[in-house]
């Protein structure tokens, strides 16, 4: 699918009839096309057909490119050897919109963050008010991933921001069809995730970088390897997968579940939430997204059908646990997917729930033993995949992963038991429970349960493991990979709160919006001040 309405060497565009490259556009535009629309692409045609004149031979135009994370499109994209040129018009404007200017530096903003080819070269916005008075122009300043502030312009001083803009390029190559055939990788949200899974995609494909990809598609094979594993020989198995924040645990889990949606199937799955509103979104979004396609092939489906089929394989842990309080005999599910399963609760917690809302009086299970129980309950195969959140607080009757695997121990010597390596790391809080297992039978910790690049994090994949190594006092560990994040990644420390605001503030980009995170166990006089 072409990225924009209008595409072409700037040599092809400067000699095209106006018509012609008006006639492309009308024919792209899938809406009523007003007046005023049609005028201002003449407008901008006319403009730059004469202005790109001196860049004949060295680089691309393209009008309406898509920006698919906002929903929107850039007017003009012009790239002139390795230099991104972000143009927003506003023809017959006589002032600079501060909104246009927020614009068009979110537009920057994102082919900087999000476009393959856009990561590596300068990119300068630009607003053009075609009526505006001149401005002085101001000297162009590239941050430190290349990205300009927007400049200001009418159309007389345009053709000196493009020599500007070239000029702090100067000495770096690119080919500007290299960069239109760059992949566009926004990070999803977790429901565009859902949806992308759901309809058969591979989580390597909703990845934003290789590295993301390669990480969360050797963790979903694992997982998956240990599924078939435990199937053709029988056994029942636990296994824990842990991550960086940010990295795709809960991914993982709801591809497993996306690939086993058949209740006829030995291989039938279920993934399952505390988070109650997530559970519920991610239905809601699954459903309706069901009925959108159906009606686009043609087919009726009705909601009720979609959700249905929907809420088999994405429930409410509890409603789980109900259900199988409910009925003693074995789930339908072989696999059942944990989300959060630190969250799960302690025996206390669990048997004042019992007592108070389903009056079992004498219940004496933690909720990670039952939730076991009830897949042990089949005579051939079962599995429980624990995916585990780290550096996290833990609330009140919340047992941590320590009460998954004391369970184990307690009440299932014949499970097979797979671990990630980095269980032991200090945010899991549960490295004093994991030697219990260490000699036990049928026990493997697999490097390939760790999920550690953030897919977050899209400047710099290691900010992570920086907190992690700070929090656990890696001096040497922690100063190697702060310079791994030199001019990727802006950090500072100061013991000043007034200095912090005001340098967060000057860090906020286009409508970027910023916040403080504070720690309410930190102890001020237990470090010394930093000058």
């Amino acid at each position: 699918m072409a990225r924009a309405y209008y595409s072409n060497d700037i040599a092809a565009f400067i000699v095209q009839d106006v018509d012609a490259v008006l006639g492309i556009l009308t024919a792209a535009h899938s809406f009523s096309l007003e007046t005023v629309q049609r005028d201002a692409w003449r407008a901008e045609i006319a403009i730059l057909r004469e202005l790109l004149v001196p860049y004949a031979a060295r680089g691309s135009v393209h009008f309406e490119f898509t920006v698919p994370r906002l929903g929107k499109r850039i007017d003009v994209v012009v790239v002139i050897g390795a230099t991104v040129f972000v143009l927003e018009f506003k023809v017959g404007e006589a002032t600079y919109p501060a909104s246009a200017r927020e614009q068009v530096w979110d537009y920057a903003l994102d082919l900087k963050n999000f476009h393959e080819t856009s990561r590596d070269q300068v990119v300068i916005p630009v607003l053009v008010a075609t009526n505006a008075p001149s401005v002085t122009l101001p000297p162009l300043t590239l941050d430190n991933d290349l990205l300009a502030r927007p400049v200001n312009c009418n159309t007389a001083t345009l053709p000196a921001v493009l020599e500007c803009g070239l000029q702090v390029a100067a000495g770096r190559t690119a080919t500007p069809s290299a960069w239109e055939r760059g992949r566009y990788s926004p990070t999803p949200t977790i429901i565009e995730a859902a949806m992308a899974l759901y309809h058969g995609h591979g989580v390597a494909e909703i990845s934003r970088s290789d590295a993301g990809a390669t990480n969360l598609t050797e963790t979903s094979e694992a997982v998956s390897a240990i599924i078939h594993r435990a199937r053709e020989r029988g056994e029942k198995a636990i296994c824990f997968v842990t991550g960086v924040p940010g990295a795709g645990k809960t991914l993982v889990g709801l591809n497993v579940a996306t690939q086993h949606t058949d209740a006829k199937s030995e291989l039938h799955s279920v993934f399952l939430s505390g988070n109650g509103p997530l559970v519920a979104v991610l239905r809601e979004a699954l459903a309706r997204d069901r009925v959108r396609i159906e009606r686009e092939r043609g087919t009726k489906l009705a909601k009720g059908i979609a959700r249905s089929e929907v809420q088999a394989f994405i429930q409410n842990v509890h409603h789980f646990r109900d259900e199988c309080l409910a009925d003693e005999t074995p789930p339908i599910e072989h696999v059942v997917l944990f989300d959060e399963a630190q969250r799960a609760w302690n025996r206390t917690q669990t048997a004042n729930f019992m007592k108070r809302k389903k009056g079992r009086a004498n219940f004496d299970q933690s909720e990670p033993e039952f939730l076991i129980s009830c897949l042990d309950r089949h005579k051939d195969w079962a599995v429980v995949v624990c995916l585990v959140g780290g550096g996290q607080e833990i609330n009140t009757g919340e047992a941590g992963i320590s009460e998954w695997i004391d369970a184990i121990q307690r009440a299932f010597p014949e499970w097979s038991v797979y671990i990630s390596d980095r269980l032991t790391d200090s945010e899991y809080g549960a490295g004093h429970v994991i030697e219990s297992v260490r000699n036990r039978p049928r026990v493997e910790f697999l490097p390939q349960l760790h999920l550690s690049v953030s897919m977050r994090s899209f400047r710099a994949e290691n900010v992570s493991l920086l907190v992690k190594q700070m929090l656990d006092l890696e001096v040497n560990a922690a100063a190697q990979t702060f310079q791994s994040l030199a001019g990727k990644y802006p950090i500072v420390i100061t013991r000043d709160l007034d200095r912090a605001k005001h340098w967060v503030r000057q860090q906020a980009r286009g409508s970027e919006r910023f916040g403080l995170v504070a720690s309410s166990v930190t102890d001020p006089a237990s470090s010394p001040p930093i000058t």
